[in-house]
């Protein structure tokens, strides 16, 4: 009896050790589950929810549910000759639908460039004029007013009926994804070079 009293102690110094490591391994996996519902909550419904996003300078900003991916029909780029939007890339595409004649899309269009200096190589603003063929050089003209942004021209004016869903006028901005898939737009003039624009780049930018 003495023996089995004094053996007692010893049997459990020697579980304890097996008894921290496995409470240790719960620890560890409960950890592993949290991380990965937090990254999941963070992802649908924290900072990359744009709706949650759309206030202040962004106040206008609409998601786009399943949206449809860059149009692949022609346009003239900076150098006169024939791309598509399709044929662009990089990690999120800004693009403006403008004309001269469109008082609120010159009024935003030095935000877009403002827009554009701070994220190069992130993003890339892409200006399609709706200006006719015979305007083209006073497109080229206001464009290079506000470097880095590149003159990029639809002269039939149809893009407007061709993106989905249409736009409602001029000036629209279709952001597109990592994926090259529209994401949200703002129809009407904008600023795109405040911290609520900003924080809906990096919304997109952080999306894998």
């Amino acid at each position: 009896m003495t023996d089995f009293r004094e053996g007692e102690p010893m049997d459990r110094a020697r579980r304890r050790p097996w008894t921290y490591a496995l409470w240790g391994g719960v620890a560890i996996g409960l950890a592993v589950v949290l991380y990965v519902i937090a990254t999941l909550l963070i992802k649908h419904g924290g900072p990359t929810d744009l709706s949650s996003l759309a206030k202040g300078g962004m106040k206008d900003l609409k998601v786009t549910p399943a949206g449809a991916p860059l149009p692949s029909m022609a346009i003239l780029g900076p150098d006169g000759q024939t791309t598509s939007l399709a044929a662009l890339k990089a990690p999120v595409i800004v693009v403006n639908l403008w004309a001269t004649w469109c008082a609120p899309c010159v009024t935003e269009m030095p935000t877009l460039a403002k827009l554009q200096a701070a994220y190069p190589g992130q993003i890339l603003v892409v200006p399609v004029s709706m200006d006719t063929a015979k305007d083209r050089a006073k497109a080229q003209a206001f464009i290079a007013q506000y470097p880095p942004l590149a003159l990029y021209q639809d002269p039939k004016a149809s893009m407007v009926f061709t993106v989905t869903p249409p736009a409602d006028g001029l000036p629209t901005t279709i952001l597109y994804g990592r994926h090259g898939r529209e994401e949200a737009r703002v129809s009407g003039g904008a600023d795109w070079s405040g911290p609520d624009a900003h924080a809906v780049m990096e919304a997109l930018l952080a999306e894998k």
